[in-house]
């Protein structure tokens, strides 16, 4: 629904509404708009070729979108959405902040702050990272049908980093369960030794899991009790990327996972 008296609210919330809605009756149903004010907003939107007739007396989106569309894409860096999110995660944590987007069977790191630590993590932007092994890794496959993480593990198989790395399908996948339900996942010393992180997913635009965020640490820095304590504040700061990103809302999560969970 949009303000009262706004012109402009209601012009854009009947573009948005045109993704979905093609009856003049539907949009301003769907917008809280009256349909005569609809109707004047529809035809100017024509004129604009931002939408067009159907054919069947109602309208969908018209070329322009595809143009503007076409043109922001082109310059869209996700790593540049995500930096303020990323960079408050930095300072109100002290720990590495990690980036990552899912490409193909594994994830890129994009984005690293440093911690505030007498030491580096052994990460760097453009990195690849394995998914069964690492939070972000394992977010993103939380996000995803287990059939699509059996035909990953199949193709990548579940090599063993350290003794506490998961490397049998079914391990991993009653794992996931548990990430799924507390919200984030954490790589207890599976991909490196002596190294410990949480992670979150992200969203894009289309609701589709794109990657994911992380904290990270050494163990002897960090308990896994005060690992989950922190879990909450990555959370927050993935939904944060994602809505940067132009994730529906819908697709976030709609609580903060528990501080007592351990995934």
């Amino acid at each position: 629904m949009v303000r009262e008296g706004s012109s402009i609210d209601k012009a854009l919330a009947v573009l948005e509404a045109i993704a979905e809605h093609h009856r003049v009756t539907d949009i301003a149903a769907a917008t809280g708009v009256s349909k005569s004010t609809v109707h004047r907003v529809l035809q100017s939107l024509v004129e604009w070729g931002f939408a067009r007739q159907d054919g069947t007396g109602g309208y969908e989106p018209g070329p322009r979108i595809l143009t503007l569309a076409g043109k922001v894409m082109s310059r869209f860096d996700p790593a540049r959405q995500a930096d303020a999110a990323l960079r408050a995660l930095h300072e109100s944590t002290g720990y590495t902040t990690h980036f990552a987007i899912r490409g193909g069977d594994e994830a890129v790191y994009v984005a690293k702050l440093e911690g505030r630590r007498p030491y580096q993590m052994p990460s760097r932007v453009g990195m690849s990272l394995r998914l069964h092994c690492t939070a972000i890794g394992k977010a993103i496959l939380a996000e995803l049908p287990d059939a699509e993480v059996r035909a990953i593990c199949a193709r990548t198989g579940l090599p063993g980093h350290t003794p506490n790395t998961r490397t049998t399908v079914d391990d991993l996948l009653a794992h996931l369960k548990d990430v799924r339900a507390a919200g984030h996942a954490v790589d207890d010393e599976e991909n490196e030794p002596g190294v410990r992180c949480v992670g979150a997913a992200v969203f894009d635009h289309t609701g589709a899991v794109l990657g994911g965020i992380s904290i990270s640490t050494l163990a002897m820095d960090m308990s896994r009790a005060a690992l989950a304590d922190l879990a909450p504040s990555v959370v927050a700061a993935a939904r944060e990327v994602s809505l940067a990103l132009g994730a529906p809302p819908a697709v976030q999560r709609a609580s903060q996972p528990p501080s007592t969970a351990r995934t």
